[in-house]
């Protein structure tokens, strides 16, 4: 993690002089199966109003200026602040992907840095956002699977990305759990729950190894027959699903 503890430093050093609120992470370094290298780095911070014009090119700055470290390619930041905190369909500035957008902070997200969200500076997320309804998130969860991802099985040239794969198979199995018992899981969770709701042992092991570490499978027909048994399974489990919520 030396890497990943130095990046944070440079970017907590960089952005000290917007005098932020609070800095939070979620996502897998939140979870406890960040892995170095592999992980994106999911982040949030609280600026003491909304960013303006300004306050806008500063971000972008600051972010430019750490494309040259490692890791810094992985590092996404939403900037809120007290007064739109609570507005959770607010679209927020957002540095991701190596550029600036807006988009909104989930319900998924609101929660996970209520659950496990590790502060980085500043106020706790307690402090800052009002917690997630139950019913809130369950009817983000199915939407996102129902709405999201449903239509993109039907896309098969994208399901030989890896990208695709695993994040197409774990949201689902977080979503599952989530809508079935209320509770929210890390990736690496997932990973061991799909098995047991139905999913490819073959793809489950890919995504493991791609992500963990271990013997990643070489065959040049692996990507096509992969997205098939993606395609197969994930279609009707999301129909399923979305039937029985």
């Amino acid at each position: 993690m030396q890497q990943t503890d130095a990046l944070l430093d440079r970017f907590l050093a960089g952005l000290a002089p917007a005098s932020p609120l609070a800095v939070w992470a979620h996502g897998s370094l939140a979870a406890g199966d960040y892995v170095e290298g592999r992980s994106d780095l999911d982040l949030i911070a609280v600026l003491p109003q909304p960013p303006g014009p300004g306050a806008v090119w500063r971000v972008a700055v600051l972010h430019n200026r750490l494309r040259a470290e490692p890791l810094a390619g992985g590092l996404h930041c939403t900037y809120l602040s007290p007064d739109t905190a609570d507005d959770a369909g607010r679209r927020h500035l957002t540095w991701a992907h190596e550029r600036l957008l807006r988009r909104p902070v989930t319900p998924v997200t609101r929660a996970e840095l209520h659950t496990s969200g590790r502060v980085l500076h500043g106020a706790p997320p307690a402090d800052v956002l009002p917690p997630v309804p139950d019913g809130e998130l369950a009817a983000f969860v199915l939407r996102d699977q129902r709405d999201y991802w449903r239509p993109y099985v039907d896309r098969a040239d994208l399901w030989t990305r890896d990208v695709w794969v695993d994040l197409g198979m774990l949201t689902h199995a977080r979503a599952t759990v989530t809508l079935r018992e209320g509770r929210l899981i890390s990736k690496r969770e997932a990973l061991d729950v799909l098995p047991g709701l139905g999913a490819p042992e073959e793809v489950v092991e890919d995504t493991r190894a791609r992500r963990y570490g271990g013997p990643v499978t070489a065959d040049a027909a692996w990507p096509l027959r992969r997205a098939a048994l993606v395609r197969g399974y994930l279609g009707p489990a999301i129909d399923a699903l979305a039937a029985g919520s």
